[in-house]
């Protein structure tokens, strides 16, 4: 009897082993997104109830991303979200332009528009208040900062109400991180292929993304591939039977 129950264990536990192993997997690419579709669902799982009208595939400072465009409402929402780790890096939405009236009575003062903004994003930091005209409207144009990001936020000068709002990460100009370097991509280049010779590398920028190019001989078959200079990603391969 005893022998019976500890076999029982030992299969329920092979059996949890297992499950968990089998579940990492889509864990791990839950946090890519590598296709427009999944850009669909996580812009409309952050907006819910909104239609997706276009999805663009770009790449922004040297990091691929995925644009998307929704609608919902009064409203024309803009997602940006990093290919890499599914990061929502920039948001922001707008009123479309139809649905805002002039409005009637006298403008608010910038002391007020300071105070609805200061609401609108607690604790952050105003770096420049204008007012100005647009489309016949009188609006005041702000822009903070805070933490890691930058708004704008674009408020009715009359009715005080909020028109636009938009936020995004911070990035550093001029990074500092290095290229990867000739040696670091053959290496890449070779372990993608399976192994071969490199015949050729050579530096490139393809819309003005930084890339190493490089050629591979693996048997009967010649590879063209394409790397990002910074990160080491493989952004395209080619194969040509030789």
């Amino acid at each position: 009897m005893k022998k019976r129950s500890v076999l029982t264990v030992t299969f329920l536990a092979i059996c949890l082993l297992f499950t968990s192993i089998c579940c990492v997997p889509s864990t791990v690419f839950a946090k890519e997104i590598t296709t427009v579709l999944q850009a669909k669902k996580q812009a409309k799982k952050k907006v819910k109830g909104s239609t997706v009208v276009e999805v663009d595939k770009d790449y922004e400072k040297g990091v691929l991303v995925f644009e998307v465009h929704l609608l919902k409402g009064k409203k024309e929402y803009d997602l940006v979200y990093r290919a890499s780790d599914a990061k929502l890096i920039s948001y922001g939405w707008e009123i479309k332009s139809w649905y805002v009236e002039a409005g009637q009575g006298k403008t608010i003062s910038m002391s007020k528009c300071r105070k609805l903004a200061k609401k609108q994003v607690p604790k952050g930091k105003i770096t420049s208040i204008v007012k100005k005209r647009s489309d016949g409207i009188d609006i005041y144009a702000v822009k903070m900062t805070k933490g890691n990001k930058k708004y704008e936020l674009k408020y009715h000068a009359r009715t005080k109400k909020l028109l636009e709002y938009d936020w995004e990460y911070i990035t550093k100009t001029g990074s500092s991180k290095k290229y990867i370097g000739t040696d670091e991509a053959k290496w890449i280049a070779i372990k993608k292929v399976g192994g071969g010779t490199v015949v050729k590398v050579e530096f490139d920028t393809d819309d003005g993304v930084p890339v190493y190019e490089v050629e591979v001989i693996n048997g009967e078959y010649e590879y063209d591939i394409e790397i990002h200079a910074k990160t080491g990603k493989i952004l395209d391969v080619d194969m040509d039977h030789i």
